[in-house]
């Protein structure tokens, strides 16, 4: 092997190894594997999925693109048919939406546009770690404020670190993992104040009480990202867009990192459901009645605190340590997404608010973790 390339593919490497990756965890059909039990057995309550959805309905869609499409020729109209349908959704026009292969690989290809180097992106903790690791591997610096007790944002806190190296700002509201929308004045203090691009990630803002979309012409260095994958139930097919003024759209546009970044199929599943946009909105009306009951039974539960929730999940804390938690309910079958010491709070936890019988499977879990 010649020298030099081996000795590049070691720095290479080394250098890799500094950028941490997202990681998923364990899966439900390799934790129904080391419990023996069906797959079915297993309550999946980690990655914040709208199994509220109508899946005949969906699967019935679905089968109807894969009619429509021939599958040998590459998407060319899809893309403006579905800017059209969101211009319906949203109210805007066509020219301030960008689709994207999901909200992530859209968050990605901002921070690849838009941060350098040594760049300052800002942000807050805690909240969503995807922007965190794509400026990292940037060679970017990402700064994080925490959140008040409230878990709003420490406005004057954030105020004070704007300067001239600070080139991008997320948001995320309603916020992963804390569930709560952020003061819709304390956004437009900083939106405003800012000297480079805002994110807004509003991935949850369908089950939530507002949304900045629609004031979206008064903020031009603002970019709101959107997804499929939350309310509209396709997080397998990864669609998302983003609502920026036109100058940034035409740049999220051209410099989108493929030719078509999100395939035809997709873009055409994306057009049915909001076609069929009353199969969301009866997903959405059920999730969010659920939601209420859910933190309601939670709160009765001895050494179990839920907090008010504006998204399809529920931040809670437990008595118990986490780890403690975390691998008892495994036991049971039951997936949590696990996140330990979230400012004043010591055993926090993610939890997606599934259908009543997951729910019910769940809050016995933790009322027997008390008993053993």
């Amino acid at each position: 092997m010649n020298e030099l390339y081996s000795k590049w593919l070691e720095q290479k490497k080394l250098k890799l190894q500094t950028i941490d990756c997202y990681s998923a965890g364990v899966t439900p059909e390799k934790l129904a594997q080391q419990l023996n039990v069906d797959i079915s057995k297993i309550v999946k309550l980690n990655f914040n999925e709208n199994i509220f959805i109508n899946r005949s309905r969906q699967t019935f869609l679905l089968k109807q693109v894969a009619d429509e499409i021939d599958l040998r020729m590459y998407p060319e109209d899809e893309v403006q048919k579905l800017v059209e349908k969101l211009t319906e959704y949203l109210n805007i026009p066509e020219d301030y939406i960008v689709i994207g292969n999901a909200g992530d690989e859209l968050l990605d290809r901002i921070i690849r546009i838009f941060v350098e180097k040594d760049d300052i992106a800002l942000s807050f903790e805690p909240s969503f770690v995807i922007p965190q690791l794509c400026v990292k591997r940037q060679e970017g610096e990402y700064v994080k404020v925490p959140l008040k007790n409230n878990f709003q944002l420490d406005v004057p806190a954030m105020l004070a670190l704007f300067s001239e190296k600070t080139h991008l700002l997320y948001l995320c509201s309603p916020n992963n993992p804390t569930s709560n929308q952020m003061n819709p004045e304390d956004i437009e203090i900083l939106a405003k104040a800012f000297p480079g691009i805002v994110i807004l990630d509003e991935a949850y803002s369908e089950f939530a009480n507002y949304s900045f979309t629609s004031r979206i012409r008064e903020f031009p260095n603002m970019i709101i990202l959107r997804t499929f994958s939350k309310a509209f139930g396709l997080a397998m097919l990864r669609l998302g867009y983003a609502v920026a003024n036109p100058e940034i759209a035409e740049i999220l546009t051209k410099k989108a990192p493929q030719p078509y970044p999100v395939s035809g199929f997709t873009i055409r599943m994306g057009i049915k459901m909001l076609e069929n946009i009353d199969i969301m909105q009866t997903a959405v009306a059920a999730l969010t009645t659920e939601r209420g009951k859910f933190i309601k039974a939670l709160n009765q539960i001895e050494g179990v605190q839920a907090f008010d929730s504006q998204a399809d999940f529920v931040l809670i804390n437990t008595k118990l340590p986490a780890d403690l938690v975390y691998e008892k309910l495994l036991k049971h079958g039951v997936m949590l997404k696990k996140w330990g010491k979230l400012l004043q709070y010591e055993n926090c936890f993610r939890v997606t608010v599934g259908l009543p019988e997951s729910n019910a499977k769940l809050i016995e879990a933790l009322k027997q973790l008390n008993e053993e």
